[in-house]
């Protein structure tokens, strides 16, 4: 068996013992799977630290590597926690149960994202041995608690280095045809809108319809015009009605009805003009109803704002030429729809890359699988862009390395 053939079969293995088991957010401690996690490290003389809440429980492992020279310092990402399975019955093969099958390995998380950390995992054995050489530090944090989204162990990460930020971020999340150097941001809000209650069949005091009035605000948002895309940031933002609430009673007209708004940002359409677009709307509606129902409160929830790397940063470069010869075709870079952990970093000032690994199939639904003849090509496009950002560089060059885009 060539060394290449062993390199994959431990990533398999690594893979499947991870998906072996279960840590659905909110539902499974991640103390087994990080535990398991630890083992591989230790057996593999990688030291690591186990990162934890104020109450001692788990929330990813993590670890760091000084070279030779001092350089700037790149840390590898991935989630170790997963969604949830929805319905078992829906499944071919059992979620928590890897199953290999046509050249595709089976499981909750095999692609998100425990196929990045099994390559993550790999590219630490093969680069410590030559820290020596390096020209800058190299870390990793596995951590829990992203798909519940409280993003506990990144944050908690992120706070021990407060100071001491990373030059740049390689999140392992899956998907080789283009490499993620931005998202669109998101807001979120929840409007309470009012009217004045009566008698659904009275004929005299017919009351103020708070359902009615919600659907005159969801109207005007059908028809209201957002910014389009630009030549920076290719997407638009979005304004998506994801709940409604109100009512219960047959004779009753209903005086609350709550909307639930999920808001898509980007860079021309930022937190501040979010804000005022919505309560624009609010004003307007409750215009129509003065004095006779109370004003629509809006009960804002905090979000990130929508960021983009410049291509011409060190990581992007190494990556896109890395992951092109690795693949066997070109790495644009590009902007998602949905946020990341990138969004958060990006408030830190932090550049980061998304959406650089395995090829991949029903993500969060049922059979989420990766093609295992992708994991070594993901191993060496991190591998080889590693080796150059970490490579010695000519005297009176920047030494930190950063470049933040």
């Amino acid at each position: 068996m060539s060394s290449d053939d062993r390199l994959v079969d431990s990533m398999i293995a690594l893979l499947g013992e991870l998906v072996a088991h279960p840590s659905r957010a909110g539902i499974d401690s991640p103390q087994p799977v990080l535990a398991a996690l630890s083992a591989w490290l230790g057996r593999h003389g990688i030291d690591h630290a186990w990162l934890r809440d104020d109450a001692g429980q788990p929330l990813g492992l993590w670890g760091e590597f000084s070279g030779g020279r001092e350089g700037p310092a790149y840390l590898l990402d991935a989630t170790a926690d997963t969604a949830p399975y929805g319905n078992p019955a829906a499944w071919r093969h059992p979620p928590d149960r890897p199953t290999v099958e046509d050249g595709w390995l089976y499981g909750r998380g095999s692609a998100d994202s425990k196929a990045g950390i099994a390559v993550f995992c790999h590219v630490l054995a093969d680069l410590l041995p030559r820290r020596d050489r390096w020209q800058g530090r190299l870390g990793f944090v596995f951590d829990a608690e992203e798909h519940s989204g409280s993003f506990a162990g990144i944050r908690r990460y992120m706070a021990q280095r407060e100071g001491d930020p990373p030059a740049g971020v390689m999140i392992g999340y899956p998907g080789n045809d283009r490499l993620i150097t931005g998202a669109r941001g998101f807001l979120r809000a929840t409007l309470h809108v009012h009217g004045v209650a009566a008698h659904s069949g009275s004929s005299s005091a017919r009351g103020v319809n708070a359902i009615a009035r919600a659907g005159q605000w969801l109207a005007a948002l059908a028809e209201a015009p957002l910014p389009g895309p630009d030549r920076d940031f290719p997407l638009p933002p979005r304004i998506t009605p994801t709940a409604i609430r109100g009512g219960g009673d047959f004779t009753l007209v209903p005086d609350r009805c709550e909307i639930d708004l999920d808001i898509r940002l980007t860079p021309a359409f930022a937190e501040p003009a979010a804000r005022a677009w919505v309560e624009a709307g609010t004003a307007r509606l409750d215009a129509e109803t003065m004095g006779l129902a109370p004003p629509t409160r809006i009960d804002w929830q905090p979000g990130w704002p929508a960021y983009r790397l410049d291509e011409a940063h060190p990581m992007v470069q190494a990556l896109q030429g890395a992951a092109a010869q690795a693949f066997g075709h070109p790495m644009p870079g590009a902007v998602a729809g949905p946020s990341n952990i990138a969004n958060f970093l990006a408030t830190r000032h932090i550049p980061a890359t998304a959406g650089l690994g395995v090829t991949y199939r029903g993500i969060h639904g049922p059979d989420e699988c990766v093609r295992l003849d992708t994991l070594a090509p993901t191993f060496l496009a991190y591998r080889n862009a590693l080796l150059r950002l970490l490579a010695p560089r000519p005297s009176g060059t920047d030494p930190k390395g950063a470049h933040h885009g």
